[in-house]
């Protein structure tokens, strides 16, 4: 079927309203607090729909339908794990974070042991989330290939690739930009209602073209097995299992909620340590419900392509949600979930930028400079904002070569998640840790979880945990025979 000019307006409605909504926070960040931390005015509940989202990219809408019709519902074990690693980053990190006025997760690191474990952090930080979030952007390009292919006749795959994630990341930049983490917690709230209802929209259109609806939904993939959720084996090299999932998900998401500066930074914007913890566990109680909907879609889908099958056999399990959402939506709601995908999107883009960019300032710039006047330091956060969406632009293009974009990202973050959880654990749950011997853990907890990707076959959502566990323990050691150095925070 196709888009149409409806649909068309729909997408370019949606695109230009957010936009111009992000702009109207732009007269209100004159100081470096209020462009990365929203003058720690926003609600909790905003931030808890803002953590979502910000977690939450067009991977994740394409990718895990994906698997589920690929497959069953076993991703869901790691959302398991992910509420065990909010309940862990509430009372053990967040406690942390708001003694004193702290602005980045690496901030921590410095008044814990020193300069530069702070500066190797930060720096591993920037590294792999640059790196992940370029697999990220690229998704947009699967999805408006996908929604757009008719009008792109006359032009190659990348062409169309390098206008669709083009597009995406100038028109994120511009509200980013100007409004700061005030400008992205608030779109992001608005895009998560857009990108759920359009999904929950999709859900029911589904059902209304499946014959017999959910009774046949039930029956088939039922008895195709896509509702199976656990696996209770024990395998490094399976990627979801019970125990991957418990494990792997909880040590994975005590990371990213608790290390990661995309997600720290929304943390830091709430009014108080109290709504800060409310806003992350309420969090996790929309994220399961966010998976379970992904999948059932996956699943649907499944029985679907079963009793309609596709005129051309899919080569790629993300390509399955906007290929239907495209052929087979009416019009108008096809636009919607599309403009609901790409609000997954700019949601996570957003966050990327803000989180690199305050990063970069105030754990770099702002040492070497530390008399700078707060104009200059806004200023120069914009640029660095510039410079890193030029940045994520080009990655998106590099990783038009990977495989299923959702495992591809978590692969690349996992790899550094280790070493930053593990160090970070030394410094908020020992006394003894000492710079020196966390920098040499950190190092081998890291060179470890390289290894396991680059060279072995084990499951990326073993990384974390064994990263971690190496981390801390060769951390520990080490501080215990290397020179002492003097202990900055009571733990």
């Amino acid at each position: 079927m196709g888009l149409n000019a409806l649909d068309l307006g729909v997408i370019v409605a949606y695109l230009a309203g957010v936009t111009l909504f992000g702009l109207h926070f732009r007269r209100k960040q004159q100081t470096l607090k209020n462009y990365f931390l929203a003058g720690n005015v926003i609600p909790w509940w905003a931030i808890s729909l803002s953590i979502v989202a910000a977690e939450t990219s067009t991977l994740t809408v394409i990718s895990v339908p994906g698997m589920a019709y690929d497959k069953d519902f076993r991703f869901l074990q790691l959302v398991i794990g992910y509420l065990i690693g909010r309940v862990v980053v509430s009372f053990i990190f967040i406690p942390q974070y708001f003694r004193g006025e702290l602005v980045t997760a690496y901030q921590l690191m410095e008044r814990r042991f020193g300069q530069k474990l702070r500066t190797l952090t930060a720096g591993l930080f920037l590294a792999t989330r640059a790196a992940a979030e370029g697999v990220r952007v690229f998704a947009v390009a699967i999805v408006v290939r996908v929604a757009l292919g008719g009008l792109l006749t006359g032009l190659s795959d990348f062409q169309r690739d390098f206008c669709a994630i083009a597009i995406v990341t100038l028109l994120t930049l511009i509200y980013t930009f100007e409004g700061g983490m005030a400008a992205a917690i608030w779109t992001d709230v608005v895009q998560q209602t857009i990108y759920v209802v359009g999904t929950l929209v999709g859900f029911f259109t589904i059902l209304h073209l499946v014959p017999g609806g959910w009774d046949t939904v039930h029956t088939v993939a039922g008895q195709a097995g896509k509702f199976r959720v656990f696996d209770y084996s024990f395998n490094f090299t399976t990627t979801y299992t019970f125990w991957s999932g418990l494990i792997g998900g909880a040590f994975l998401n005590t990371a990213t909620h608790g290390t990661d500066q995309l997600i720290v930074q929304r943390l830091l914007s709430a009014r108080s340590q109290r709504q800060s913890q409310v806003a992350l566990l309420l969090s996790g109680v929309a994220i399961l419900f966010q998976f379970s909907l992904f999948l059932l879609i996956g699943a649907m889908l499944f029985v679907f392509y079963r009793i309609f099958p596709p005129t051309i056999a899919f080569t790629r399990t993300d390509t399955i949600f906007p290929t239907f959402v495209v052929s087979h939506m009416p019009h108008i709601v096809s636009g919607l979930l599309i403009s609901a995908i790409l609000a997954a999107a700019m949601s996570n883009l957003s966050a990327a930028l803000n989180s690199l960019s305050s990063t970069t300032i105030v754990d770099f710039y702002m040492r070497i400079h530390p008399d700078s006047t707060e104009k200059r330091r806004v200023q120069l956060s914009r640029l660095a904002m510039v410079g890193w969406a030029l940045l994520l632009f080009a990655l998106a293009l590099v990783a038009r070569h990977g495989g299923k974009v959702l495992e591809v990202g978590l692969s690349i973050m996992s790899v550094a998640y280790g070493a930053l959880l593990g160090v970070f654990l030394l410094g908020v749950l020992t006394r003894t840790a000492t710079e020196r011997g966390a920098m040499v853990g950190m190092i081998c907890g890291f060179s470890l979880d390289i290894y396991l990707w680059l060279c072995t076959d084990v499951a990326f959502t073993w990384y974390v945990v064994l990263g971690t566990s190496t981390t801390f323990i060769v951390g520990y050691c080490a501080s215990l025979i290397m020179p002492r150095t003097n202990l900055k925070l009571s733990c």
